[in-house]
């Protein structure tokens, strides 16, 4: 055919799928605020990876009035939803096949079928039913131990790196990390993960994290693709140490981790390897980023609330001295009311997952003046939720938790950053036990000051939130007999 009519031919038929693209999208959006004219494909994808803070800002103040926003990335029509209450109708699922979680607006394909978040009705009941004996109060206690010895190893690296470059402070963020991961892996895998094994797991985590961030390309030498088959291997990994596990509890011996917990049930015990590793992988993406979140958040919260700072250290010792030899109990954990009350408000007024991304299975009435189209991906915020209902929401005030006021019991709707429903955080004890181990820990032994700079507490998604800054610190030892357990 002739060039000179094929090309017209060809803006024609781009144009066609443009006003197709756009017509779809204003039909779907409706009366919903958001922008009138999309991207085709792409939608406001560009914007929301040079700048995901301003982007997600942007939804949240478009979201203001109405309660949800409508937008376009990446082929998908997206909602982002303010509303405590509307993102309640998504969490609960009061139909089956209403909203059902994903974790990811392409998590299916990155993490792979064997997850958790995929899972609905009674094969998701059975599988949290055979999950519940991993966080008794014998299995967290065994779990703590392990906690507070990586803690406690990983703080001295972080005085020996302080004292390496005496004046110059250091950034937490890839040190909580790697710290986090350590005990992730331990936790959860205990002794079946060779060091070799170690480093090769995190060096396939880094790069899953970094295709998280990534355009959906599933093509070679695209960072999404890359993160894809790192997902592959490191569910192989975890497989196999599910088949040690296996061995090391049908021969009677004490569980040690996670999964020797797990594998003591016997319904489990006879699952396939590989589904109990895509398992595992999920507790370790849900543990891993979301704890250092809200770890080096704590860091930031505790310098700038001086006030907060000491009532945690006056709490800890008089409950527990580092000069004791003693680790620090389930028991002693427990006495520590004001430091709990410190860490829950730390992940109000910082929730690591900011948004909770659900998938619409069917059309749904969630006002009644819009409808969700089958196939919407929904974004219900968990921030914007955390700054509703509260008194003065913007305040960081660990004593909203207190007995005083319970606000976790008046406001408990408005805490959503466990998520709510069916698909509720079921490691929360744990993440709130680290947290408060960590805080009790760092407050104790060290003296610590940010390094501040402008903007340096302003919010940066790498996926979950983070201080800009890194959360650059100066540290030094606080106490002069450092424990080890």
């Amino acid at each position: 055919m002739d060039l000179q009519l094929l090309l017209p031919l060809l803006l024609s038929f781009l144009l066609l799928l443009f006003l197709k693209g756009q017509l779809s999208y204003l039909r779907k959006k409706g009366p919903l605020p958001g922008p009138t004219f999309v991207v085709p494909f792409l939608g406001s994808a560009i914007p929301m990876i040079l700048s995901p803070t301003k982007f997600w800002s942007d939804q949240a103040a478009s979201a203001a009035r109405a309660g949800l926003s409508a937008n376009f990335l990446v082929g998908r029509f997206i909602l982002f939803v303010r509303s405590t209450e509307l993102s309640h109708k998504i969490f609960s699922n009061v139909r089956p096949d209403a909203f059902h979680l994903i974790g990811h607006p392409f998590g299916k394909k990155l993490f792979g079928e064997h997850n958790l978040i995929y899972m609905f009705d009674q094969a998701h009941k059975d599988l949290r039913r055979r999950i519940a004996p991993n966080f008794t109060p014998r299995a967290l206690a065994t779990y703590l131990s392990i906690q507070q010895r990586i803690i406690l190893s990983h703080f001295d690296r972080w005085l020996s790196a302080a004292s390496a470059a005496p004046g110059e402070p250091i950034p937490l963020r890839a040190l909580c990390r790697e710290m986090n991961l350590e005990t992730s892996q331990t936790v959860f895998s205990g002794p079946y993960l060779s060091p070799s094994a170690r480093r090769r797991f995190n060096a396939d985590y880094n790069l899953f994290n970094v295709g998280l961030m990534a355009l959906p390309f599933d093509f070679p030498g695209f960072a999404f693709r890359r993160a894809r088959l790192a997902v592959s291997r490191l569910i192989d990994t975890l497989s196999a140490c599910v088949g040690e596990s296996k061995r090391r509890m049908r021969a009677g011996l004490e569980p040690q981790c996670l999964v020797d917990f797990w594998m003591q049930d016997p319904e489990s015990a006879g699952s396939d390897d590989a589904e109990i590793g895509g398992h595992l992988f999920d507790f370790l993406f849900a543990a891993q980023d979301a704890s250092t979140s809200s770890l080096l958040w704590a860091v930031a919260l505790l310098d700038s609330h001086p006030h907060v700072l000491e009532n945690v250290r006056e709490e800890a010792g008089r409950v527990w001295s580092p000069d004791s030899g003693e680790p620090i109990t389930p028991d002693v954990l427990r006495l520590m009311k004001y430091t709990e009350a410190v860490a829950r408000e730390v992940i109000r007024f910082r929730p690591p997952a900011t948004m909770v991304p659900h998938i619409a299975g069917e059309d749904f009435e969630l006002t009644d003046w819009y409808t969700v189209p089958k196939g919407t991906i929904v974004f219900p915020s968990t921030f914007e939720s955390s700054f509703q209902g509260f008194t003065d929401p913007d305040r960081f005030d660990p004593d909203r938790f207190g007995e005083d006021r319970q606000e976790d019991r008046v406001y408990k709707r408005n805490f959503l950053a466990f998520g709510a429903g069916p698909h509720q955080c079921v490691g929360q004890r744990y993440a709130i036990n680290h947290l408060m181990l960590f805080i009790t820990l760092f407050a104790t032994l060290l003296d610590f000051r940010r390094h501040r700079t402008d903007g340096c507490d302003d919010i940066a998604y790498v996926p979950t939130i983070v201080p800009k800054d890194d959360c650059k610190v100066y540290l030094h030892k606080r106490c002069a007999h450092f424990p080890s357990f």
